[in-house]
């Protein structure tokens, strides 16, 4: 009888672990915020270029240039939904995802109502200049967006 074996090396992952030393997780995520709280600026610059590009779509003359102008800002309201992630700025991301689903619910027989456009573009720069302290207009703009959302869909559907 023959037996094959081999040696099972550890992964690098696995000898660090392993490994005394390091920092603790208090430590680890304290970093963590510390680095998240410089990149929010940045972030929220990237926020206002989306939302910027959304208010700048126009009504599409034609077919052809409507499903390029709907790409345009689908891609926008994605790009709002990433930056806005690790800050926990939800009402933001939620509002971002709202117009994703409408832009998800369009078809040919069921066409996108680009009155909502700039209304979405106007909503989002709102929720970006509210402080976080005014959660009261915070949630009247989100539930706004909601119900129309909602309606829509209920249109679509």
């Amino acid at each position: 009888m023959t037996v094959i074996t081999h040696a099972r090396r550890a992964s690098r992952l696995a000898k660090l672990i392993d490994t005394p030393g390091g920092v603790s997780i208090g430590t680890a995520l304290a970093q963590a915020k510390s680095n998240l709280e410089a990149l929010q600026p940045r972030s929220l610059e990237e926020v206002a270029k989306a939302v910027a590009e959304l208010g700048a779509i126009q009504p599409p003359a034609t077919p052809e240039d409507g499903d390029a102008a709907l790409t345009t800002a689908y891609h926008a309201a994605s790009r709002v939904i990433d930056a806005v992630g690790p800050f926990g700025l939800e009402d933001i991301r939620l509002a971002a995802l709202g117009l994703c689903e409408l832009i998800d619910a369009t078809s040919a027989d069921k066409p996108f109502d680009w009155r909502v456009l700039p209304v979405y573009a106007q909503s989002l720069q709102l929720l970006l200049s509210l402080p976080a302290e005014q959660t009261d207009a915070r949630a009247k703009v989100r539930a706004s967006l909601g119900e129309m959302v909602d309606r829509k869909l209920a249109q679509t559907g």
